[in-house]
């Protein structure tokens, strides 16, 4: 049996050099080349002349076509790549290509009554992907496609006279694999519907129903999120980007095409994706559907609106990753929290290399977020080390459906834990706090700052963990903060304010807005909204308590004194 590794370690020097980004395959080329000259005699139905995909399609879409269809064993039915993930920018003609693929798919099934989907995340994707389709199989000039195919518009169903099998675009949601066992299933733009609550399950619903059969095929194109990627975008990014790299090895499945630039280049403050020489490497219709010069102008008006817009402009047209959020109205120490990351720090390695540890814990009702934030100051340079976590009750993910997946990310990440009790919040912090106390590592005094809002049960459970009266502090909240805001500001600009790299801060930060009344600055719950910021003010309410120069020394009786 020929080897299928979908592996591609040279991917960077293959977009450098316009190459194919599919690694060297046991394809059968016959059948491979059937597929595309199918494919490239296609027409675009909404172009003047109705040029063919030969001329208006890239290499791209014909490495999927050559992919999918070279990888089936006439003699066992079985295709061996069952799955492809292909990450290209907008305006690469996603939507038009992805109609022209299923209708290849179409002409070169032979399994009576087959069925095949086509989903879009809304209804006017999907009915784009309607029209391209219908208006190819119209657009055929020799009428060949017209007498093959029925078309019901108002079904968004395309039919195939000869086998019965049938084409339907929908919308997705909860129903879209409903009485549905496909044969092959293309799902466009996966970014957009990973913001649903449900995306996990429907995909989940969708592999379930490609089992059946031998031949199945799932394709996903989409382009990167437009904010940090969460849920099942997120989990599908990072297993193609796993099998390309070659850290995933055991996944004979997935063939990943990822047309984006590498990490370096993402994260440099120099911004070398910004350069238009750069560009060709992740626009692979170039010449065709898209030219520099228009990406061009759209950039510049991009740059005369500010950051934000061109990190939003740069996740679609560039597929640069957006790594933390940054609205215009965004807290200063945003700028600086990324450039301040420690990835060796974790709850073990900050008790260990601190002289002293704080805590500050935020939270609010069972269907807001509870947050806890470590705060030490290391031994040897006396810089500030920051590790937090965080714990919701499952009714948030019921009330907050618009986080969901984001919040099950952290889940899964280890930063948050979704309680099974209605106290697992408060005994787990409690837990962490203790052994902080164990350690030596609390000061007498001022070691746990609370906002001084309905935290009696926290303090009695601190209590019963032998806190004392003069380590628990009621923290001010509103104005009475922006000495720590500012602090932290200014240790993050100065590097001597080092955090964990948790994906829970980068979204809190992402989503705390100031507030100027006076001369204070307000960062608070009202202020952000929906958005949940409560771990970073925990972080907050620690700052004012390193604030102070604690040691780690002493002990006495619990109650709750205020700052």
């Amino acid at each position: 049996m020929p080897a299928w590794s979908f592996a591609c370690p040279d991917w960077e020097d293959r977009l450098r050099c316009a190459q194919s980004l599919v690694p060297n395959l046991p394809l059968d080329k016959a059948a491979a080349a059937r597929a595309v000259g199918i494919f490239n005699k296609l027409r675009l139905p909404d172009v003047a002349g109705n040029p063919t995909m030969a001329e208006a399609a890239g290499d791209w879409f014909r490495d999927i076509v050559s992919a999918a269809c070279g990888s089936l064993d006439p003699k066992t039915g079985i295709r061996h790549v069952p799955e492809i993930f292909a990450l290209v920018p907008k305006k690469n003609s996603k939507t038009t290509g992805g109609a022209a693929i299923m209708l290849t798919l179409m002409l070169l099934n032979d399994r009576p009554r087959a069925e095949m989907l086509l989903v879009g995340p809304t209804q006017e994707i999907a009915d784009l992907a309607f029209q391209q389709a219908a208006g190819m199989i119209e657009a055929d000039p020799d009428g060949f496609l017209q007498k093959r195919f029925l078309v019901q518009e108002h079904l968004k169903t395309i039919t195939c006279r000869v086998t019965k099998a049938k084409l339907k675009i929908k919308t997705f949601d909860m129903k879209v694999m409903t009485g549905a066992k496909p044969v092959a299933v293309l799902l466009d733009e996966l970014h957009i519907m990973s913001t649903f609550s449900y995306a996990s399950r429907v995909i989940g619903q969708i592999r379930g129903g490609l089992i059946a059969n031998p031949e199945s095929l799932m394709i996903v194109i989409t382009t990167q999120s437009d904010l940090p990627p969460a849920g099942a975008f997120k989990a599908e990014l990072a297993r193609a980007r796993g099998v390309r790299d070659g850290r995933i090895t055991d996944d004979a499945r997935l063939l990943p095409i990822l047309y984006e630039f590498p990490e370096a280049m993402q994260r440099d403050k120099a911004r070398p994706w910004a350069e238009t020489a750069n560009w060709p490497m992740v626009l692979p219709n170039l010449g065709r559907s898209i030219t520099i010069e228009r990406l061009e102008a759209d950039f510049k008006t991009a740059q005369a609106l500010g950051d934000e817009e061109i990190a939003r402009w740069a996740s679609q047209h560039l597929n640069v990753e957006i790594g933390m959020a940054l609205h215009t109205d965004r807290w200063i120490g945003a700028d600086y929290w990324t450039d301040s990351t420690d990835e060796s720090l974790t709850l073990d390695s900050l008790i260990e290399r601190s002289e002293v540890c704080v805590v500050g814990l935020d939270g609010g009702g069972l269907d807001d977020l509870f947050g806890l934030a470590v705060l030490g100051r290391c031994k040897r340079t006396r810089d500030w080390l920051l590790w937090c976590h965080a714990w919701a009750h499952s009714i948030v993910l019921e009330r907050r459906a618009d986080i969901a997946e984001q919040l099950r990310d952290l889940q899964r990440a280890g930063e948050l834990t979704i309680c099974e009790t209605a106290t697992d919040d408060l005994v787990q912090a409690a837990a962490i706090v203790a052994r902080l106390k164990s350690a030596g590592k609390l000061p007498a005094a001022h070691a746990v700052g609370l906002d001084p809002q309905g935290v009696s049960a926290m303090v009695d459970e601190l209590a019963s963990r032998g806190l004392t009266t003069d380590q628990l502090v009621g923290i001010g909240q509103g104005y009475r903060l922006t000495g720590a805001v500012w602090g932290m500001e200014r240790k993050l600009k100065d590097g001597t304010l080092w955090h964990a790299d948790q994906a829970l801060m980068r979204w809190c930060v992402a989503n705390a807005r100031p507030e100027l009344k006076g001369n204070a600055v307000l960062i608070t719950k009202q202020v952000a909204g929906k958005a949940k910021i409560d771990p970073l003010m925990a972080a907050l309410n620690a700052v004012m308590l390193m604030g102070r120069n604690p040691e780690a020394t002493g002990q006495a009786r619990p109650e709750l004194v205020y700052l």
